[in-house]
């Protein structure tokens, strides 16, 4: 269920912005998402210019954009260090709250958000690359599950005592469910406005069944927003 809103020329702003923090030997983790990909192909054209660095995909489609950019691959078994993870977000909480999840993400429209966390929490640093449609004073968005294929109805009982109403997320374009790059299903599960992402993120870790959930809480470090006028930048 990806996130609509953001024009290319915000994206392209956030996505080659993020590439210009990659340094000479880096090992790079590349999110998935239509931001990242212009992350990738900048990334892409510097490798061309002479940059050496080793990409590490978060998905089929990241790792078949970094091939066509001429990026070197490699995996977290490979490599010492994650030196920077660039990845997109489908809700980024931005507020002047001091109380607020400063930085707290929901992420998963693209079912690859079990990949993208374990890149991303590995990565020294880890910069976030959106446009504004997705910054929110509060993460409302539905949360995504990826599940194991037998335990579905297990998950949904539990996320519905946990308050949660979950649903399969449906292919688009084939008959039956989304199955992500790790043969796994995807439940949608809408918990309303989300005033504790963190509480929330430990009661469905603790779901047996779930492989990884999209609340992505204290992981990012740097927000690049991009927009028609520019681009911001904020830490968090």
């Amino acid at each position: 269920m990806k996130t609509e809103g953001g024009t290319e020329t915000a994206k392209r702003r956030a996505g080659e912005r993020a590439a210009e923090e990659v340094e000479d030997g880096d090992v790079v983790g590349l999110g998935t998402g239509s931001t990242t990909a212009y992350a990738i192909e900048a990334i892409g054209e510097a490798v061309a210019d002479g940059l050496e660095v080793q990409g590490i995909p978060t998905s089929f489609q990241s790792r078949q954009l970094a091939l066509e950019a001429g990026i070197p691959l490699t995996t977290l078994d490979a490599v010492e260090t994650v030196d920077l993870a660039i990845d997109g977000a489908d809700q980024v909480v931005d507020t002047d709250d001091p109380e607020a999840a400063h930085g707290a993400l929901i992420k998963g429209g693209g079912a690859a958000h079990a990949r993208e966390k374990f890149v991303d929490a590995a990565a020294e640093r880890f910069v976030v690359v959106a446009d504004p449609s997705k910054l929110t004073d509060r993460l409302e968005r539905s949360v995504p599950l990826e599940v194991l294929p037998d335990a579905r109805p297990v998950v949904a009982d539990r996320v519905r005592e946990a308050g949660g109403e979950p649903s399969l997320r449906e292919a688009e374009r084939k008959d039956g469910p989304v199955v992500t790059d790790n043969g796994n299903l995807v439940l949608d599960c809408e918990f309303g406005p989300i005033d504790d992402p963190g509480a929330l993120a430990s009661t469905l870790s603790s779901i047996p069944g779930v492989v990884e959930h999209g609340l992505f809480v204290d992981l990012a470090d740097t927000a690049y927003v991009g927009s028609e006028e520019g681009l911001e930048v904020r830490e968090y």
